[in-house]
């Protein structure tokens, strides 16, 4: 990440007319990322290497490829509009990936980012109704609410329960409010994802994001199968 040029990074700037300083443009965002620091800001090890010039995304639809890329193009812009992404359609088309390399160029633009798979920010949600600490939960939700960026990945793959459709709202409505971006993947279609995680939810996300459909072949099973279909070694074959 870049420091700032006009402030070098400490997100004040000095003001020789009114004798003192004054905050950055950047500060907001400063100080987004150090209350975010608690939150899952990692990308996955499998998806670090992800680009628009390799596998699996050279082989999807160049429609939505576009899309992503004129969406990574105008980051700022659209990050600071509160507009995200939504990602649905068969397992394996390569959802994530995209997901995770708009992720990435967030981080690498200096931009706070939270990353979760939609069980996993359950459980941390969970979690601190153990911590006997009142104040966590709230603070858990605030710092979602304001990450410039929230990733959540398998949106509907939670067992449905009425604890489960109101966290997710609130996290969904928290940042509709503040208009923050947001991206999303699921396999469901639209009715499909309401049935499971709640018409108001869904209805938020509709207004939030541009809606990126990919199907197709499951590029996980079918890379499975060709590495398991390639010949052996030079050298196993000599020894066979």
């Amino acid at each position: 990440m870049s420091r700032c040029e006009l402030c070098d990074g400490s997100g004040w700037i000095d003001d020789e007319e009114a004798g003192g300083v004054r905050p950055c443009r950047c500060r907001v965002s400063m100080i987004n990322r150090r209350r975010a620091s608690s939150l899952s800001a990692v990308v996955p090890r499998r998806y670090r290497g992800a680009s628009f010039e390799r596998p699996p995304v050279t082989d999807m639809p160049d429609a939505q490829v576009q899309m992503v890329r004129r969406y990574v193009r105008e980051l700022d812009e659209r990050v600071d509009a509160g507009r995200g992404l939504w990602f649905f359609g068969d397992v394996g088309t390569g959802k994530t990936t995209l997901a995770m390399i708009v992720s990435q160029a967030a981080l690498d633009a200096g931009r706070s980012v939270a990353i979760y798979s939609l069980p996993r920010l359950l459980a941390e949600i969970r979690g601190t109704f153990e911590e006997d600490n009142p104040a966590s939960y709230v603070s858990l939700l605030d710092r979602l609410a304001e990450v410039d960026l929230l990733q959540v990945d398998d949106l509907g793959a939670e067992k449905t329960s009425p604890w489960v459709l109101e966290q997710l709202y609130s996290i969904i409505n928290s940042r509709y409010e503040a208009e923050k971006a947001i991206v999303v993947t699921t396999n469901l279609e639209r009715d499909e994802l309401a049935a499971q995680v709640g018409e108001r939810t869904v209805s938020r996300l509709e207004e939030m994001c541009e809606i990126v459909p990919l199907f197709g072949r499951d590029h996980r099973r079918f890379e499975a199968v060709d590495r398991r279909e390639e010949p052996p070694p030079a050298a196993d074959l000599r020894l066979a």
